[in-house]
């Protein structure tokens, strides 16, 4: 399938081609014959399987036609840097037309949002809060909203969005279409979508678990032995890009300056950095800057960066939701990718909740040579097996702290 099956505006179709896409992913060739025919839509899919063009592209095509510079589409995401991706895949999509699209979130000035809309837009891509923010004082007019989409319900409502959706419901023209997705549907995620949707079409691809390109490992260690396993298991490993998942800010912020320290390109993200930090993390490591990424959950969802090789739980997160939507992050675009997790002996249940999850007993690994001490890991887990060096050619090799220690005058510590 290709496609110019939708047969979608000649100027979309351009714009398809130039940003690379050639088939579309199983979502889109579902999604997007059902969007453009008008109806509601149930989106369940896991992450990186393409669905923010699914429901961008008939959206587009839809907004080719009739008046402009009045906000037609509304698309309410949890993060800043979610909104800020969809947007820029509208900006890429829409370039051919006259559609224009803004972004609305908390953490910057209004002004600069505000002047947009007065600018007049057909694309609004907004985080909740700010939104009802700009919708108290009058500076945005929902009033002609034709498409409303949901993006990442279920996390909307992990960071308590559910009342702000709720009040923004209430100032929609009820004559809509709606599109739902999310990557999990927990209970008051159903009850939200039943209470919003008209006769839906639902499309799910696959299971909603951890996707099947990626590959799981854990390697059982105590806390006090985390930094030093970390460290180690980043010198034996060929990777390409790396994200690092941490419980807290603090932890996030002082692995990455760890990091950094030891010759390794690393940046944290956290949710107390300013919006300017936070771009500048997340584009540094979209576009090479930083090979290391240390991040809270914030960046599980919204970061959409194709050459993520491994996906590293310095920390195990709370949930199955919360593993899953990590994971999402590497293994993007049927590509492979590994998911290694440092787990202690508290995180035991949550390891057997993944993997009933996952239908399968993760992989116990140990690091050969590395110093564990008087702790032993099979005593945790059970079996382990030796680490897996990977073979170089399935991922760029990148150069280990201690190399990078003395080569001071390489490309890589001079960007």
């Amino acid at each position: 399938m290709t496609f110019e099956q939708f047969s979608l505006d000649r100027r979309i179709g351009a714009a398809i081609h130039a940003v690379g896409y050639t088939t579309p992913t199983p979502i889109q060739q579902q999604a997007i014959p059902v969007v453009l025919s008008g109806r509601d839509v149930l989106g369940l899919a896991q992450t990186g399987t393409g669905k923010t063009a699914a429901f961008l592209l008939p959206i587009l095509q839809r907004l080719t036609n009739g008046p402009l510079r009045r906000v037609r589409a509304l698309i309410v995401a949890p993060t800043r840097e979610l909104a800020e991706q969809i947007h820029q895949m509208s900006i890429d999509l829409s370039k051919n037309t006259q559609v224009r699209s803004v972004t609305v979130y908390g953490g910057v000035s209004k002004v600069h949002q505000v002047a947009a809309l007065k600018r007049g837009a057909e694309i609004v891509v907004a985080c909740p809060g700010r939104l009802l923010d700009l919708l108290g004082d009058g500076s945005i007019d929902l009033s002609h909203v034709e498409v409303l989409v949901l993006d990442e319900a279920d996390r909307m409502c992990d960071m308590g969005f559910l009342p702000d959706i709720r009040r923004i419901l209430k100032v929609l023209p009820q004559r809509r279409q709606t599109l739902f997705f999310s990557a999990t549907m927990p209970d008051d995620i159903r009850e939200l979508a039943d209470h919003i949707l008209k006769d839906p079409v639902t499309v799910q691809i696959g299971m909603i678990a951890p996707v099947e390109t990626v590959s799981h490992a854990l390697y059982p260690v105590p806390d006090a032995l985390k930094r030093g396993l970390l460290m180690a298991l980043l010198e034996q490993t060929a990777t390409g890009r790396v994200l690092i998942f941490t419980r807290t800010k603090h932890r996030a912020r002082n692995l990455a300056r760890d990091l950094a320290k030891c010759g390794y390109r690393a940046s944290a993200l956290q949710g107390n950095m300013s919006q300017n930090q936070r771009d500048q993390a997340i584009n540094g490591f979209r576009d090479g800057k930083y090979d290391i990424l240390v991040a809270t959950d914030i960046a599980s969802r919204g970061i959409d960066v194709m050459e993520i090789t491994h996906v590293i739980n310095y920390d195990m997160p709370d949930t199955i939701d919360a593993y899953t939507h990590r994971i999402g992050r590497t293994g993007r675009a049927h590509q492979s990718g590994e998911a290694f997790t440092l787990a202690s002996v508290e995180n035991k249940p949550m390891v057997q909740m993944i993997e009933e999850v996952l239908g399968a007993e993760i992989e116990r690994r140990r690091l050969p040579g590395f110093d564990y001490g008087a702790f032993v890991p099979e005593s945790q887990f059970g079996r382990t097996a030796p680490h897996r060096q990977q073979r170089a050619d399935r991922h760029p090799p990148r150069r280990g702290a201690s190399e990078k220690r003395h080569a001071h005058t390489s490309m890589r510590k001079m960007v």
